[in-house]
């Protein structure tokens, strides 16, 4: 099946032009930032650094799209019996684990896999965090569907499931909200490799099978090209406009900026991998 996947231009114009909530409302400005393969840490950092600007009310929302090196993360629910141990995991597989603050327990990223970060003020968008997460749901549901992949959600386990009696993960989410601004997010298996998730039990449930769009689709779509998608859907539930951002040395560059810019239904900027912490 040939399917048309607009250039990010389209996308984010498509994502505007698609209001859910009410029509008669004008969609709130927000910031779009692509960035080319990030590490884990300076993400994180990244993600703090928005974080208590959009807190302080000195930004627009924000939405960041990486894909990240190898890591395992660790979550606040994370159990004993989800993995082995900081130590034996890396000596296990190589790859290295960060501890974090967002909900969840343990999962893996890598590359070939779309990874997301909401820098969002709650209340603008959702009754609360359950309401927020069935969004998120939402978004990245739709994505898979433009790939001709049906996912569903299950009741208690939050995240994108495929398939009927013996459901396989697709996309994980995890977040945290401060201060009433929510960070941390979601995460679509894409193209990444799935070995890595055998060495952990995936995001603390037991059984958990986990699958990619590539395993179901038999080739690999480009992450850029979920991306896109994906900040198209974002826009429509989330009822967003991406402001005209330019291309910044910095985040901090790119947040102040947008405060300064009219509500544009046009793209993102592009955070170089030689600076990732620009």
């Amino acid at each position: 099946m040939t399917r048309h996947h607009p250039s990010f231009l389209e996308s984010a114009g498509d994502g505007v032009a698609s209001q859910t909530d009410d029509s008669s409302e004008p969609a709130h400005a927000a910031t779009l930032v692509c960035c080319a393969t990030l590490p884990y840490e300076q993400a994180w950092q990244l993600q703090r650094s928005s974080h208590a600007t959009r807190a302080a009310d000195r930004c627009h929302d924000l939405l960041l799209l990486v894909e990240h090196p190898p890591v395992y993360t660790v979550g606040r629910t994370t159990q004993d019996q989800h993995w082995p141990g900081d130590a034996h995991l890396m000596q296990q597989t190589g790859i290295p684990v960060v501890r974090t603050e967002r909900g969840g327990s343990i999962t893996y990223h890598g590359p070939g896999q779309a990874v997301g970060y909401p820098i969002l003020r709650l209340t603008d968008h959702c009754a609360g965090p359950k309401a927020y997460v069935r969004r998120l749901e939402a978004v990245l549901i739709d994505t898979l569907a433009e790939w001709g992949i049906t996912a569903h959600r299950r009741e208690g386990l939050p995240g994108v499931w495929v398939g009927g009696d013996h459901p396989s993960k697709i996309a994980s989410i995890g977040v945290r909200i401060s201060h009433g601004v929510t960070m941390h997010g979601f995460a679509l298996n894409v193209s990444v490799d799935l070995a890595p998730f055998s060495a952990i039990v995936p995001c603390g449930i037991a059984g958990c099978r986990v699958t990619s769009m590539a395993a179901l689709l038999g080739s690999a779509p480009e992450v850029s090209a979920v991306h896109q998608r994906i900040a198209a859907h974002f826009a429509e539930q989330f009822h967003l406009t991406w402001a005209a951002t330019g291309r910044p040395e910095s985040i901090v560059d790119l947040i102040d900026a947008a405060d300064h810019l009219n509500a544009s239904p046009i793209a993102a900027s592009l955070i170089s991998k030689e600076h990732p912490d620009d």
